[in-house]
């Protein structure tokens, strides 16, 4: 999934993007809510960390600008206020969950995961394809009952594939969904990764290449 971290606590914001990487997310993160409206703007995201108390312009009304514009993604909003009054105020400008600070790293991201399910048409919690189990949860993937260990990145274009459940899924897709803003969009990033993915799941190859259009698992 792709994820936008906004906090302006910078040490906070790489903590938790640092940690949703380990989860195979792609992270991009921002430290106002000005730079946080300009990569919504630009970029197609799954889930929104969206601190509240934040400069230039408050996560309330980048949440319901977020809103406004009818995007897909869903919003995780952070405070410090843990009164029942602020949890009321941000699920009413349209926020979809929301954490109190201090917060235990593996709750963010399981609510971060459970969010990006709701931000697409509903998925199984487990994917399944042509003898392709993949956990998202645990981070494991099998085929045919035999356990594929997958670097992150390898990870998170497998899952973008089986999520499209048969359909061709574009170069630019995955590299959208699978690599944060800093990579270069005419890297060679995704072949070599599907190529590695590939390998690592063996024979028959189930990753086929649609000449000009992207990749499937039929």
């Amino acid at each position: 999934m792709r994820v936008l971290v906004v906090e302006d606590e910078r040490m906070l914001a790489d903590a938790i993007a640092e940690w949703l990487r380990d989860e195979t997310h792609a992270v991009d993160t921002a430290h106002d809510g000005e730079a946080a409206l300009q990569r919504i703007a630009v970029n197609d995201y799954d889930v929104v960390v969206l601190d509240r108390d934040l400069p230039r312009v408050h996560g309330d009304d980048v949440c319901r600008e977020l809103v406004e514009s009818e995007s897909t993604a869903r919003v995780l909003m952070l405070t410090a206020a843990a009164e029942i009054g602020d949890r009321v105020t941000g699920l009413s400008l349209g926020a979809d969950d929301y954490l109190s600070k201090p917060f235990a790293f593996p709750e963010l991201a399981a609510r971060v995961l459970a969010l990006g399910r709701r931000s697409r048409p509903a998925a199984p919690p487990v994917l399944r394809r042509a003898g392709i189990t993949l956990d998202p949860a645990r981070r494991e993937v099998f085929r045919n009952d035999r356990y594929v260990p997958l670097s992150k990145k390898e990870f998170a274009v497998l899952a973008e594939l089986l999520l499209a459940g048969g359909g061709v899924v574009s170069a630019e897709h995955l590299l959208e969904k699978a690599w944060d803003e800093h990579a270069d969009p005419f890297t060679s990033a995704v072949r070599l990764t599907i190529l590695k993915l590939r390998r690592k799941l063996g024979e028959p190859s189930v990753v086929e290449t649609v000449p000009g259009v992207g990749y499937q698992i039929p």
